[in-house]
């Protein structure tokens, strides 16, 4: 009996150290045994719903096998297949393409271009200083003739003096020479003073008329003028109308001929200048109808026609330009902005199908074909790339960006559902 321990002889702290050893090892137990269930259960769930190889080894089954497990038995990667009843009830039906006489068009894009004729630039017909310039700006609208600024210079008052002065000689020497004339006739008068005024006369004569054409050329009228209107300035004229789209001048510059003080261009020489690529410049003919938008003045559309086809081929860009005159409602003028344009082909015979045959698909378009070739119950069916054109009553025209197989039927009605079918089919494969 002394050898028996007597339970109530154990120290409590050794008691209470064994407690938690205990609670700690059933806690851990606990969690092993969660752990193990929830995997046992995750490895059923997968092998019974899922229909992919996971429970198998991939190397103890053949190729066949593992199409058998993914669902795509004898199909190859890509490939689309519809039993004849899907077909059915879809309602998927196949044709040909249509020739259709069809409105369509060349896209082109290019800019507002203005001929040389189109551009003036004002400049000062003598040197001098800018005097009450006004007070224009870039986009300011003038018109033809308007006084635009002035020009002073000491010389302009030396060159009216001079024409003045030259004008009471002239005129004192055509008298004398009548008087002359007539002492000649009358035999009482010497021949040779006679030519000899008369030569007077003649120089006299064109250095007038020089004078006088500079100063018309300054814009002085020399019928009305005497000392007392000789002016010390002249106007600078605008030499058309238009729009000012540079000034390179202000009140007090002194300027020369040669210096171009400002820049005016006229609106009524607007045209497109519109680039079409190598492929479609066959189409394009004088005359033909042309509609355009400025992106940058928002989506209205205004029309022109085709005036001249350029003759020049640009390596670079692969283009030819265009030239095409505006109708009479045009964009607000600004000099050089992008358009973009359509120039209308004239009831072209092109190949067409109904717009419900091209799928598009980001930024390719497609339609589906086959040989209705009915293998184990199913059709298959390809895709090929195609660019769609103008549509036109249901129809869009089509050129083709690959080679349909000969034979092939082309789905005209439900390529809707082939398409969702293909889609379905890469899903079903990446998964």
């Amino acid at each position: 009996m002394n050898q028996i321990l007597n339970f109530h002889t154990i120290p409590s702290c050794f008691l209470k150290n064994n407690k938690m050893k205990i609670i700690s090892h059933l806690i851990i137990s606990l969690l092993l045994i969660v752990i193990v269930l929830f995997q046992f259960s995750c490895n059923q769930s997968h092998v019974e719903d899922d229909s992919h190889n996971h429970g198998i080894n991939n190397n103890s089954i053949n190729n066949s096998e593992k199409d058998i497990l993914n669902n795509n038995v004898g199909h190859k990667d890509g490939e689309i297949h519809l039993t004849k009843d899907q077909i059915e009830t879809m309602k998927i039906t196949f044709g040909d393409f249509s020739l259709i006489k069809i409105n369509d068009y060349v896209s082109a894009t290019g800019t507002l271009g203005l001929p040389p004729n189109a551009y003036s630039s004002v400049s000062a017909k003598a040197s001098g200083f800018i005097k009450e310039s006004n007070k224009y700006v870039e986009g300011s609208y003038v018109k033809k003739g308007v006084v635009m600024a002035y020009l002073e210079n000491p010389e302009f008052i030396q060159d009216q003096q001079e024409y003045l002065e030259v004008f009471s000689e002239l005129t004192y020497l055509q008298q004398e020479l009548e008087r002359q004339e007539g002492l000649v006739n009358a035999n009482a008068g010497a021949l040779k003073n006679f030519q000899k005024l008369q030569s007077e006369v003649n120089i006299k004569t064109a250095t007038l008329k020089g004078i006088a054409k500079q100063l018309a050329y300054l814009g002085i009228k020399i019928n009305r003028l005497s000392p007392d209107n000789i002016v010390e300035r002249v106007a600078i004229i605008a030499p058309m109308s238009g729009y000012i789209t540079s000034i390179k001048m202000h009140n007090g510059m002194y300027v020369s001929p040669e210096l171009e003080l400002m820049e005016i261009v006229s609106e009524n020489h607007l045209h497109l200048e519109l680039d079409v690529f190598e492929r479609d410049i066959a189409a394009v003919k004088e005359d033909q109808k042309i509609s355009y938008t400025v992106p940058a003045l928002g989506s209205e559309v205004y029309e022109g026609e085709v005036h001249v086809i350029g003759k020049e081929f640009n390596t670079e860009n692969k283009t030819v330009r265009i030239h095409g005159h505006l109708e009479d409602e045009r964009p607000q003028f600004i000099k050089d902005l992008f358009v973009e344009a359509k120039i209308w082909l004239n009831d072209q015979t092109v190949q067409a199908l109904p717009e419900n045959a091209i799928i598009k698909d980001g930024a390719s378009s497609y339609i589906y074909v086959t040989n209705n070739k009915i293998e184990e119950n199913e059709i298959k069916f390809e895709q090929v790339m195609v660019m769609p054109g103008t549509v036109d009553q249901g129809f869009t025209s089509v050129k083709l960006l690959g080679k349909i197989p000969e034979g092939m039927k082309i789905v005209t009605v439900g390529a809707y559902y082939v398409y969702a079918q293909s889609k379905a089919g890469e899903l079903e494969h990446t998964h």
